[in-house]
């Protein structure tokens, strides 16, 4: 089984020690998005769990504790979202520098393998041009193209 960690929310960047509590005790309760009374017991043991998919924002919390993911032999990997926006548009994202720095940590602490950038979303409007995104990917490739071998981007 994969589990998909945080696409309802940024569970590295705010709930890491929550996490690692649920994959001590070896499951997780989730509720149906849909149906808020169906509940559903996960189980996050290495025999289940054939990986782990976190999608963040920033990472930075979970990073320090990755080894109790490793010592049960549960692969993982980083859909890492960073873009261009400042905190105007994403007020509870850290400064770009924190978030590159993070970003090359990670990759150097798990490999640029298991680190897959993610330029998402697209947003355009009269300030954030199509030129606009070409600058700061460009810019942002120039930092972290050591650091992965892949980047997605997202039209929204």
């Amino acid at each position: 089984m994969i589990i998909s960690a945080s696409r309802r929310t940024d569970i590295p960047a705010f709930y890491s020690e929550w996490f690692y509590n649920r994959v001590k005790e070896g499951f997780v309760y989730v509720k149906n998005p849909i149906n808020p009374k169906q509940i559903s017991k996960i189980s996050l043991k290495p025999d289940v769990v054939d990986c782990i998919v976190f999608w963040t924002k920033n990472p930075k919390k979970i990073i320090p504790d990755l080894k109790i993911i490793d010592d049960l032999g549960i692969a993982y990997y980083f859909q890492f979202t960073l873009n261009s926006y400042d905190q105007k548009i994403e007020p509870n994202v850290p400064l770009k520098k924190g978030i590159i720095d993070t970003f090359i940590n990670l990759s150097e602490r798990i490999g640029k393998n298991r680190v897959i950038w993610r330029y998402d979303p697209i947003l355009l409007t009269e300030k954030i041009t199509i030129g606009y995104h070409i600058k700061y990917f460009e810019y942002l490739a120039s930092k972290l193209h050591r650091h992965t071998n892949k980047c997605n981007l997202q039209k929204r």
